[in-house]
C-alpha cells in the first residue's frame, strides 16, 4: 500500500436538531456534524406520524377533488 494516500479517519460528533448527540468515526476533517433529523426523531423509526396542515391546504384539495364523481 502506498504511504500517506488515506483520509485521516478520526471521532466525531454528531448532533441533531432535536437535541439527541452521539459519537461515530468519519474521515470529514471536521470535528462535529450537525443534522435536522435522526432516529430518535425521525417518523419512520418512531412510528408517529406529524402532519403539518398550513393554510389549510389538505381541506382546500379535498373541497376541490374530493367531491367529484366518476362520469
Amino acid at each position: 500500500m502506498k504511504a500517506d494516500i488515506h483520509p485521516n479517519y478520526q471521532e466525531i460528533t454528531v448532533t441533531c436538531s432535536c437535541g439527541n448527540s452521539f459519537k461515530t468515526k468519519s474521515a470529514m476533517g471536521k470535528p462535529a456534524l450537525h443534522v435536522e433529523v435522526c432516529s430518535e426523531c425521525h417518523p419512520f423509526y418512531t412510528g408517529t406520524q406529524k402532519i403539518v396542515d398550513t393554510a389549510g391546504r389538505i381541506d382546500k384539495f379535498r373541497q376541490k377533488y374530493g367531491s367529484k364523481t366518476a362520469a
